[in-house]
């Protein structure tokens, strides 16, 4: 937000320099960006001087431009082409002489301009950067003197623009007034000196004026808990006053007329949005604040047509739609050359109704975005009141009507308790009761009662960041000075030691190990398109849908990750890189019977070459097994074992399978779908693993670290080749492995499988290795020998085994 600080000096006077301003508003929490000195003399007007036109000759060579004669004080008579649809002889008009720089190191110089020579320029507001008119030259008061240079023409007042970054929460600090209403407080609390003067509007005629000719109805009070409005009539449209254009431009603002400029105005000086109609276009001379139906057509004032969503409160004439409340004014209804009544309205809108209208039709506007945070509902008619007194002084206005308030129920302050002893515990330090009392005084919150050690307090409805204790107590710190606060020489606590995993350095953990082995992280919108649901294979009917989607692509919360992976393929691909490598972490969403869930996981996929092309030659196309291998291996790492494979039951994968431990999934690993891949632009075979984070990290935390010496004694190795049923599994052969009653057999592995015309019909080969050891002794061949002919009664007995 934008304050100017001699805007900002019309509300409080002190000697206090800007820099200790700028460190106050900081340290109060409207944080001072940055300060940018702004106005003063422009040094590049000093070779801009005043010039008299003597005559102007069309160009022989260009139908478009002139050539004129121009007086610039010296005696004689300049050259100048001037393409200007405006310049005429005897006119007084700035020039840019010879070797002026303008901003942008845009630099006059004598130059020919289709063969005819010239010698300067004759320049607009723009070119100036004194004004906003490019449609032709500026033509200056005949009473200037030819010479002189702009410089001492134009002197705008020495300014400075304060950039404070203002919190969402801080409705009360968007204006002028109310930065000057905290900076105050902070120069109370803090005995620094400085006076502050509030708004007046003490002036403001008492006459009766008679009944407003436009009446107003208001249907939704719910939404417009306050509507005020009044009649002007004879008002004379006009440019504004110098001042007031300045103090416009400084915040960023570009003047439109003096009626609209006035209402800008004082939305950056009171924080009280104010919108003008043109009274006469105003049918039935009626206006209804109310809720229209859902498709109702609505032209705003950038011209485009909108259709109602039926939630927008909107300002209506006896027929039609005339504004959206508190965001967008209408095509039709606004301020132009021609009017001559003006409506004016100052309202206090329910800030939940105006954003819904605001982001439904994608509008930000300075009205909105104080609507929509909670302005003061104390100073609609006093607004309104500051804004009639300066039409009538700057456009003539003639006051035609009271005003009509409609305000049936009057917006409470907050009221509540502050307990003292709540203030140190919270703070940690003990603030004398007398300052805290001098700071709520300065924050215009009223004592009302006092017991021991408790404050009952009256909060002012404006501050909507203060309904509670602790919001209070934040309030007091934060004029207090978080500054004070004297850090302690040491600090005292209890070290509490945990055996929980920390989530966060888990899965940092598991990334390294998946850039470790090539891969690289996406990170892709949770947001996806509703088509989707065609596409991939889940249950119709759980998607949770966006109320108002920004766009047909963000429509829908992710189910699972897979698209977004997919559609990180394709890029890919379509980019000539074909061996893509990949993993998310991320949430996936759904509804099911009504209850919103949502799960994160951990998804890896696999497309291309596994290898890289290279001297060695081992290139070769990435697998099944490569990602089942890689999932397993990162189950070893955090310990979690996995006990069971089943087939996946999901039409996603062409060929898959669902890891278990114990009764717990932990997730898919599987081949993609080909028609699936190819709806997403994929060619090419697609590994897919699918985790889920949640269960995976609460089987973590329930491994506990164990350590054990390195053996002393030596382990030994012994093969089996079994000649089996081709339907068996090596699982199959590996849980029997398990069942043998022995603490010696430490580790067992599938290291060859033979199937070929060599071995007899429906047969195939299985080489098993098996790691069998001791740890307090050298084990003995009589021993090892036990162990092995376990083995093989097991396998000849649950498969028919037969030892090749």
């Amino acid at each position: 937000m934008k304050i100017s600080y001699n805007w900002l000096k019309t509300y409080i006077d002190t000697e206090v320099s800007l820099d200790e301003i700028s460190a106050v508003l900081t340290n109060i929490g409207l944080e001072v960006e940055g300060v940018e000195k702004v106005g003063g003399a422009k040094e590049y007007l000093e070779t801009v001087v005043v010039g008299k036109v003597l005559e102007t000759q069309p160009h022989p060579n260009a139908d478009k431009l002139k050539v004129t004669k121009i007086d610039l004080g010296d005696g004689q008579a300049t050259q100048i082409v001037c393409g200007a649809p405006n310049v005429a002889a005897g006119q007084t008009v700035p020039v840019a002489t010879i070797g002026t720089v303008f901003p942008g190191d845009f630099k006059i110089k004598k130059s020919k301009i289709r063969g005819e020579e010239s010698f300067g320029m004759i320049c607009s507001e723009v070119e100036l950067g004194i004004g906003e008119d490019n449609s032709g030259i500026l033509v200056l008061d005949d009473a200037l003197v030819a010479g002189t240079p702009l410089a001492t023409v134009f002197v705008e007042e020495e300014d400075h623009l304060i950039e404070i970054g203002l919190t969402p929460n801080r409705a009360d600090a968007m204006s002028h007034f109310g930065v000057a209403r905290d900076l105050y407080a902070a120069f109370k609390a803090r005995e620094i000196n400085g006076s502050f003067t509030s708004y007046n509007v003490d002036t403001y005629p008492t006459t009766d004026f008679g009944a407003n000719p436009i009446a107003i109805e208001v249907v939704d009070t719910e939404a417009a808990p306050r509507y005020a409005g009044i009649y002007l009539k004879n008002v004379t449209v006009k440019e504004s006053p110098d001042w007031l254009k300045y103090k416009l431009r400084t915040i960023g603002l570009s003047p439109i007329n003096n009626v609209v400029d006035i209402t800008n105005f004082i939305l950056h000086d009171l924080g009280q949005p104010l919108h003008a109609f043109d009274a006469d276009k105003i049918e039935g001379n009626k206006v209804k604040v109310q809720k229209l139906t859902e498709g109702t057509k609505f032209t705003t004032l950038d011209g485009v047509e909108r259709t109602l969503k039926g939630h927008e409160l909107m300002i209506c004439n006896e027929n039609a739609p005339m504004c959206m409340a508190g965001v967008f004014g209408g095509q039709d209804s606004g301020i132009s050359e021609t009017t001559k009544n003006v409506f004016l309205e100052s309202a206090y809108f329910e800030p939940v109704t105006i954003r819904k209208g605001a982001k439904a039709h994608g509008l930000n506007t300075d009205a909105s975005f104080r609507f929509e945070r909670g302005i003061d509902p104390t100073i609609t008619v006093d607004a309104l009141k500051k804004a009639v007194m300066m039409l009538v002084e700057l456009a003539d206005a003639e006051i035609s009507s009271n005003i009509t308030d409609i305000y049936p129920t009057t917006i409470e302050n907050f009221k509540f308790d502050l307990r003292l002893a709540k203030v140190k515990e919270l703070l940690g330090v003990e603030i004398p009761e007398a300052t805290i009392k001098t700071i709520l005084a300065a924050l215009d919150i009223n004592i009302l009662n006092e017991t021991e050690g408790t404050l009952a307090i009256e909060v002012p409805a404006y501050r909507v960041d203060v309904q509670r204790e602790v919001d209070i107590i934040e309030d007091i710190l934060r004029i207090y000075g978080y500054d004070n606060i004297e850090i302690p020489s040491k600090f005292s606590f209890s070290y509490v030691p945990t055996t929980s995993i920390d989530p966060e350095k888990t899965e940092d953990f598991v990334a390294r190990q998946l850039t470790a082995s090539g891969f690289n992280e996406a990170m892709n919108n949770s947001l996806t398109k509703k088509e989707y649901e065609n596409v991939f294979f889940y249950p119709e009917g759980e998607s949770v849908e966006m109320l108002n989607p920004l766009s047909a692509d963000l429509a829908v919360m992710r189910r699972t990750l897979l698209n977004g992976l997919l559609e990180n393929v394709a890029f890919n691909v379509n980019r000539r890189n074909t061996n893509v490598k990949l993993f998310e972490f991320g949430k996936i969403y759904r509804k099911l019977n009504g209850i919103y869930e949502e799960k994160r996981c951990l998804a890896i996929t696999l497309s291309g070459n596994y290898t890289s092309e290279s001297w060695t030659g081992n290139l070769r196309k990435a697998s099944f097994a490569d990602l089942k291998g890689l999932v397993q291996q990162l189950f070893v790492r955090l310990k979690i074992e996995i006990t069971a494979e089943k087939a996946a039951n999901n039409d996603n994968y062409t060929d898959g399978i669902e890891v278990f431990h114990n009764e717990v999934s932990l997730g898919t690993v599987g081949i993609i779908n080909k028609k699936l891949a190819k709806k997403i632009g994929v060619s090419q075979e697609v590994f897919y693993a699918q985790l889920d984070w949640d269960a995976i990290l609460t089987l973590a935390n329930e491994q506990k670290l164990t350590y054990q010496d390195i053996a002393k004694f030596p382990s030994s190795r012994r093969d089996l080749a079994l000649l089996l049923d081709n339907t068996v599994k090596y699982e199959e052969l590996y849980n029997a492995a398990r069942t043998v009653k022995t603490n010696l057999l430490k580790d067992i592995n599938l290291f060859d499988v033979y199937e070929g015309d060599k071995l007899p019909a429906g047969k195939k080969s299985y080489a098993l290795s098996f790691i069998i050891q001791d740890e307090n002794k050298t084990l003995s061949d009589q021993e090892i020998d036990g162990v092995m002919n376990k083995l093989i009664k097991v396998y000849q007995t649950q498969f028919n085994a037969e030892l090749r």
